[in-house]
């Protein structure tokens, strides 16, 4: 972790994490998604949690 570091979200960035809320699955993200802006590519949002996984700014679990 950098604490010093700013991270600048995109709006559908923004969209993405404001669901990441411990209630929504993926799958809910991308149908929640796909309703407000028509087409979601699922892979895109994939890469963009994993992306934030990796960087450990965000925790899945599979319960």
């Amino acid at each position: 972790m950098h604490p010093e570091t700013v991270v600048i979200l995109n709006g559908s960035g923004a969209a993405i994490l404001e669901l990441c809320d411990g209630r929504h699955t993926v799958a809910e993200i991308v149908t929640e998604l796909g309703a407000r802006y028509r087409s979601v590519p699922d892979d895109q949002v994939r890469q963009f949690l994993t992306r934030l996984v990796s960087r450990r700014w965000l925790e899945l679990s599979d319960g």
